[in-house]
C-alpha cells in the first residue's frame, strides 16, 4: 500500500468539510469524485465560466446517493469576495482550483486573466484566513518558470513570465508567501505540469492539447501542431494531481508555505504524442491515418518542460501513480466511451 493508498484510508474514517473551488471544471470535479467516494463531505463553488454541469452529473453517477448527499453546490463567482466569504463557512480544507487557464486566452484577454486569476485568488486566500481553515492548497503553474532554461524545473529556479497567465499565477504564489509572513497563514501550491485526463474540454479556441487532439483524432480531422513538434512537455495523469492536492491538504504544518512540482519527471514531444494517441486509438479498433500540419510557434510558449518531482516525494510524499502512456491509455478509453454513450 503507498502512503498515498493509506491516507485515503483514513479518510474513510475522519470526515472532513472541504471546499472545492472551480469544482465543476476538469480538475475540480476530478477532486469532487474522489473526496466523495471517500465519504467526506464538499462544498464547491463555480460560476460555470469554464466549468460544465455534465461534469457534476457525471460525478453524481459515479458516487452513492449517500455519498452525493455529502455535496453541496454554490453557483457563485471567486471574483465576488461575499460569495467567497460564504464558501469557506466551516471549512477544514480549501483546493482552490478555479481561475481563467491558457497561455493563449491571458494573451488575448490579459485583463480579464488577471481580475479572475489574481483578484478572484486574492479573495479565496482572504476569506480563508478569516475562517481559520486548516489548509489552504491551490493550483499554481509550470508557466511560472518562464524563460529559465534549465532542466528539469527545480522549485526554486524559476524565469522571467512570458505569458500574462504566467504573471497571474506567480503573484498568486507571491501572495501565498506574504500571507504566511504577515498573518501566519500557510498555504501549499501545486505547480501543474500539463495535466490531462477524463472530463477535460475537447471543444473552443483554449482547450488543451491532448483532449482537442483525441476528439479531432476520432472524428478523423485534421490536427495542427504548433512549430516542428520537438516542443517537449511533462504531461501530468490526473490522478496524480488528485493524489497531490490531497496529500496537500492533509500535510504536517513543517510541508506547508511551500511550492510543489506536480508531474511525473519526463519529457514527451509533441511529434511523439502524436504517434502515441494514434497507436492507441488503433488498438481500440480507430485508425487515423492523416498526417499532422506544422503551423508556426504560439506566443508565449515555452520550449521545453520536464519538472523535478522529489521536493514532493520528500515532504508530501507523492509518487506519480502513472505515466504519461499508462494516463493516455485511459483517457483514450474515457472519451472514445463518451462518443459511444
Amino acid at each position: 500500500m503507498t502512503y498515498f493508498e493509506s491516507q485515503l484510508n483514513n479518510l474513510k474514517t475522519h470526515q472532513y468539510i472541504w471546499l472545492i473551488t472551480g469544482v465543476a471544471g476538469f480538475i475540480g470535479s476530478n477532486l469532487l469524485e474522489t473526496l466523495l467516494l471517500h465519504n467526506q463531505k464538499v462544498v464547491g463553488l463555480d460560476n460555470f465560466a469554464t466549468g460544465n454541469k455534465t461534469n457534476l452529473e457525471e460525478v453524481q453517477q459515479l458516487v452513492s446517493k449517500e455519498q452525493w448527499k455529502n455535496f453541496k453546490f454554490i453557483e457563485g463567482d471567486i471574483s465576488n469576495y461575499s460569495d467567497c466569504k460564504k464558501s469557506v463557512k466551516k471549512i477544514d480544507f480549501v483546493l482552490h482550483q478555479a481561475a481563467l487557464g491558457s497561455v493563449t486566452r491571458s494573451i488575448d484577454e490579459p485583463i480579464i486573466s488577471n481580475h479572475v486569476n489574481i483578484t478572484g485568488f486574492l479573495n479565496m486566500l482572504t476569506a480563508s484566513r478569516d475562517s481559520d481553515v486548516k489548509s489552504f492548497t491551490y493550483a499554481a503553474s509550470s508557466s511560472t518558470y518562464g524563460d529559465h532554461p534549465g532542466l528539469p524545473k527545480v522549485e526554486e529556479h524559476i524565469g522571467s513570465p512570458l505569458s500574462p497567465y504566467a504573471v497571474t499565477k506567480y503573484v498568486n504564489e507571491l501572495y501565498g508567501e506574504v500571507f504566511s509572513k504577515n498573518y501566519n497563514f500557510n498555504s501549499i501550491g501545486l505547480r501543474y505540469f500539463n495535466v490531462f485526463g477524463k472530463r477535460q474540454d475537447p471543444e473552443g479556441s483554449y482547450a488543451a492539447v491532448i483532449p482537442r487532439w483525441i476528439n479531432l483524432m476520432i472524428q478523423n480531422k485534421p490536427i495542427d501542431i504548433n512549430g516542428d513538434g520537438e516542443t517537449t512537455r511533462d504531461f501530468c495523469f490526473i490522478d496524480n494531481a488528485v493524489q497531490a492536492n490531497i496529500l496537500s491538504a492533509l500535510a504536517n504544518k513543517k510541508s506547508k508555505n511551500n511550492i510543489y512540482n506536480v508531474a511525473v519527471n519526463d519529457r514527451t514531444s509533441l511529434n511523439e504524442l502524436f504517434n502515441i494517441l494514434r497507436d492507441l486509438l488503433l488498438e481500440n479498433g480507430i485508425e487515423y491515418a492523416l498526417k499532422p500540419n506544422y503551423q508556426d510557434f504560439r506566443l508565449g510558449d515555452v520550449r521545453h518542460s520536464q519538472a523535478d518531482t522529489s521536493k514532493a516525494e520528500k515532504l508530501l510524499q507523492y509518487k506519480a501513480s502513472d505515466d504519461v502512456r499508462l494516463g493516455l491509455s485511459k483517457t483514450v478509453k474515457w472519451y472514445l466511451a463518451k462518443k459511444d454513450s
